[in-house]
């Protein structure tokens, strides 16, 4: 291969052109990403960098003196792809020819209809987002986030910390039950109730009201939360819709292989946009996680360079952790088809926990709440390749 293209600058995009120089590529390297801004970590944008604890010099993923003799092409997003002339086709009218071609474009966060253009309601997935959000949160005031996963308890639990009046709203009956399970998903949601954070479950969102400015947020039930900031965390959509006719097969994310590959012969897929088939579950996954994007491109690459495919081995569980309320919360597995979980060590009330997920009395999944070293060692057992 003379010329890789690396669509995508976040995480999953510089780890797969880390990859591409660590297996002895040397040829023309392109990576194309949609923001202005070099590679950054995002999971501190919720929590230290909204709290004003790190600044963005702190967020850089890439290592002082770090060069990869790449081109970095910033502030332009994909537009297309053409298979027949191997080129990625951009919005600003450039085209980049590739041999082979890695697809890092993301996952975009879900907006709530009728928000658009009302100040003081936000979403959060880029450090732009993030910025605005901490300047708004340093005013003060009133905050309802509208959505109970990960990224809005976070949103809560920092604005919390700062002073603010915070109320989440969950549409779901119990907040974080598609990962956690319903039983856990409530013990780790009664940190909002323990420090003060109003929590209404089981009700949706009708919409905003206010001219030009959020001044509440209108449930379905009929009731009206008063709200000078509004964060909507509703979920992420992977950012495929510029591969649309391409050839590349589309199912929830860029439909990939075990080793990443797709549908399309010198395209591999890596990170949030990347449905990929796990060998352990027998059915395609896709896993919006940190060390997805971190881990998988290698052997994504490995193939990519192969022109063919190659033994992906059995991925490790996927793995995640949240920080809430100075509580370290960690998971690994998946909660999906376990048929019982139980408390291993510590106390639900104390918010204190080890809790082993199973099926048929096989551990297929593990949570941590302020429990590191017991969490560690069951993310190891759960790593080991299963008969």
């Amino acid at each position: 291969m003379r010329t890789v293209a690396v669509v995508g600058a976040s995480l999953a995009g510089l780890s797969a052109a880390r990859s591409l120089r660590k297996q002895g590529y040397g040829g023309r390297l392109v990576v194309v990403g949609d923001e202005f801004h070099r590679p950054y970590d995002r999971p501190p944008l919720s929590k230290e960098f909204l709290a004003g604890t790190v600044d963005e010099a702190d967020l850089a993923l890439e290592a002082d003196g770090e060069d990869l003799q790449a081109e970095w092409l910033l502030g332009t997003r994909a537009a297309g792809l053409d298979r027949t002339a191997r080129a990625v086709r951009l919005a600003d009218g450039r085209d980049v020819r590739a041999d082979g071609i890695v697809i890092a474009t993301g996952a975009a966060a879900r907006t709530l209809p009728g928000s658009g253009g009302l100040a003081g309601a936000h979403v959060l997935r880029t450090l732009d987002d993030a910025r605005t959000l901490r300047s708004e949160l340093a005013r003060g005031g009133t905050l309802v986030v509208i959505g109970g996963g990960f990224v809005g308890a976070e949103v809560a639990s920092t604005a919390c910390a700062l002073g603010l009046d915070v109320t989440v709203v969950e549409a779901a009956a119990t907040p974080l039950a598609g990962p956690l399970g319903e039983a856990m998903g409530s013990v780790v949601s009664a940190l909002h109730a323990d420090h003060g954070v109003r929590l209404l479950c089981g009700v949706g969102v009708k919409g905003l009201s206010g001219e030009t400015r959020v001044d509440a947020v209108l449930l379905e039930d009929g009731r009206s939360i008063p709200a000078d900031i509004v964060v909507v965390g509703v979920g992420a959509r992977p950012c495929v819709e510029w591969l649309e006719g391409s050839g590349v097969e589309l199912e929830n994310g860029v439909k990939c292989g075990a080793d990443g590959r797709t549908s399309l012969a010198g395209v591999v897929a890596v990170g949030d946009c990347a449905n990929w088939y796990d060998p352990r579950a027998g059915h395609h996954r896709r896993v919006e996680h940190w060390t997805g994007a971190r881990e998988r491109p290698d052997v994504a690459i490995a193939a990519l360079l192969a022109g063919g495919a190659v033994e992906p081995g059995v991925p490790r569980p996927p793995y995640f952790w949240s920080d809430q309320y100075g509580v370290k919360i960690q998971f690994v597995g998946h909660a999906a088809g376990a048929d019982s979980v139980t408390i291993e060590e510590g106390s639900a009330d104390d918010r204190n926990v080890l809790a082993v997920y199973r099926r048929a009395g096989e551990p297929v999944a593990a949570l941590g709440m302020n429990q590191p070293r017991l969490f560690t060692r069951w993310r190891k057992q759960l790593a080991r390749p299963t008969t």
